[in-house]
């Protein structure tokens, strides 16, 4: 599955105009910014260069900005109208999404709350962000499917990796909720295990920034964006790019990451047609660096 755009046949007719290896080949190329204009001309098409892909949301992200209410109906149909964008190019959309919106396992720890159960009360918090959601893509037209780590049939399948994967292949969006159904685990590490399960060509890690940066650019403005980093830099600079239990699955099995920007309207679509956005960390060499200034 991760050589998407290797045009062996896989997808006949849909292949971009390169005879690369691996959709990692094709980002990179993107983001090196080694393409003459003819052939980034080219590539602003509508071709996905991804087929199946797993974007990771924050809890966060369902809350309206300063609002009071742990979900807001309008930011979630936001949200719904950027994945269906996004599903319309026939890409394989798989989802997992936190819980931070509703209630934080850790931080309840901290506040003397036993861990474990802590985090359970975690795991049913992004049941319910992830039922909002299915709810409004019901909505529009678009099928999916909820599937929990912790079995709760009357809400939700139970996950099943071959029930998954078939999903995805009848063009259905699936969310993994409720973690990977174990204390002591992140959203991020459920991402990288569902998306080392699936075979994703990549994880779209949504966040409040567009893209990683050597400092927090909300407190040092003269931080400075990452075009592109391997797993080995990101590891050697300390960026908090992902826990280290997530962060590891995903070099050890290859997957790439794009950071990027959710309140960028279109950056999932164009994230995943290929375009630079964010920042990518993948396991491919980069003597030759970029960094952006803000």
């Amino acid at each position: 599955m991760r050589a998407a755009v290797n045009c062996d046949g896989r997808r006949a007719g849909d292949c971009p105009p390169y005879r690369l290896q691996s959709v990692v080949d094709l980002t990179i190329l993107l983001f090196k910014g080694g393409m003459s204009v003819d052939d980034k001309s080219r590539m602003q098409t509508e071709t996905p260069v991804y087929e199946r892909i797993v974007l990771k949301l924050s809890g966060e992200a369902m809350q309206e900005p300063g609002a009071r209410d742990n979900i807001s109906l309008s930011v979630v149909r936001d949200i719904a109208v950027r994945i269906k964008e996004v599903r319309d190019l026939d890409v394989q959309v798989a989802i997992v999404i936190g819980g931070g919106n509703i209630w934080r396992g850790l931080s309840a720890s901290h506040r003397g709350m036993d861990r474990t159960t802590a985090d359970y009360m975690g795991m049913l918090a992004t049941v319910i962000n992830a039922l909002a959601l299915r709810s409004t893509l019901d909505h529009m037209g678009v099928e999916t499917r909820v599937q929990t780590a912790i079995d709760m049939r009357n809400v939700a399948e139970p996950f099943i990796l071959g029930r998954a994967i078939r999903h995805l292949e009848l063009g259905r969006i699936v969310i993994f909720a409720a973690g990977t159904g174990n204390p002591y685990f992140s959203t991020d590490t459920t991402a990288a295990l569902r998306a080392s399960e699936i075979r994703a060509d990549v994880i779209l890690k949504a966040t409040k920034v567009d893209g990683v940066y050597d400092r927090d650019p909300k407190k040092h403005p003269d931080a400075r964006r990452f075009d592109r980093l391997t797993f080995s830099e990101a590891l050697s600079r300390r960026l908090q790019i992902m826990d280290s239990t997530a962060f590891s699955l995903c070099m050890d099995n290859k997957i790439p990451i794009v950071v990027f920007d959710m309140y960028k309207p279109g950056s999932i679509r164009d994230a995943v047609l290929g375009r630079k956005v964010g920042t990518l960390v993948c396991d491919e060499p980069s003597s030759d660096l970029k960094i952006q200034a803000t």
